[in-house]
């Protein structure tokens, strides 16, 4: 059984991932394996270089932001490089901001979401990011509406700074042993 986290910037991903690994669940970062892959792999980042002409990390998200033709070349470089990564992984579990949009979706048999208010997302990121909060918009634009995760998940964690986390973790991995490791 292969689990999927996901969920808009800002909504707490990663916290509740730390969470799940405190209970001793290995969590596959696609972002961190993307960051990983473009330092490490000879091919991507042949491409990439082909692509944008240059490999720093403020060029290629600059890069990707002008508009969504440019995200779509980056991410046909990008994502299938993931995609292996993650199978050759042994990992059950793994965390994707942009599960759904990606397609990596297809390698998982189960979705949790974790969701939170959009002004605490937008202000979670500039205080994380030390970013603006029209750059903040631009990057929740490229991703799905939460509503829309929401919808597809099979399971939801509220992330809202007052819901209690540990109990909605445990309610899942309780709920649905088959998912708890």
């Amino acid at each position: 059984m292969k689990i999927g986290i996901t969920g808009g910037i800002g909504s707490g991903k990663s916290y509740v991932c730390q969470l799940l690994k405190a209970r001793g669940i290995e969590i596959y970062d696609c972002d961190q394996a993307a960051k990983r892959i473009i330092r490490t792999s000879e091919e991507v980042r042949q491409q990439l270089l082909k692509l944008i002409g240059s490999l720093e990390k403020a060029d290629i998200a600059r890069f990707l932001l002008e508009s969504e033709a440019n995200a779509k070349k980056i991410d046909a470089i990008v994502h299938p490089a993931v995609f292996r990564d993650f199978e050759e992984s042994g990992y059950q579990w793994m965390e994707s901001a942009i599960l759904y949009e990606s397609g990596i979706s297809n390698l998982v048999d189960r979705v949790i979401v974790v969701t939170a208010p959009e002004e605490v997302r937008i202000q979670r990121v500039m205080q994380r990011d030390g970013i603006n909060r029209e750059e903040v918009l631009q990057w929740m634009k490229r991703q799905w509406p939460q509503e829309e995760l929401r919808c597809r998940a099979d399971y939801e964690i509220i992330n809202d700074g007052h819901a209690d986390l540990n109990k909605q973790i445990d309610n899942i991995l309780n709920h649905n042993n088959e998912i708890s490791k």
